[in-house]
């Protein structure tokens, strides 16, 4: 996993801050790869249903920007309990939660 104990402790920050304690968020995509180079940040986040919304997202995304400067990150939500997306479903069978 690419990712520096400074950006996952920031993730995980931003995730509790902006969707809630219970969120759960995953790593997942080409940052995965140790022996590749680059890419941008792949998360998926499964929150309740009452933060898993745009609101929450544009919460999460600032957070996130403070706290990484610019760094390119593509985030997914999904409302836990709802049809998972092929999206989700990539993420939760390839993705590492952090």
């Amino acid at each position: 996993m690419r990712l520096s104990p400074r950006y996952i402790d920031a993730i995980r920050s931003a995730t509790r801050e902006a969707f809630g304690a219970s969120a759960i968020v995953r790593l997942f995509g080409s940052r995965l790869d140790d022996t590749r180079r680059g890419g941008d940040i792949d998360l998926h986040i499964e929150a309740d249903p009452a933060s898993a919304d745009l609101e929450h997202e544009v919460r999460f995304r600032v957070l996130l920007w403070r706290s990484l400067d610019e760094e390119q990150v593509d985030v997914v939500v999904a409302a836990r309990g709802a049809e998972p997306r092929w999206i989700d479903r990539a993420a939760c069978r390839e993705g590492v939660v952090l």
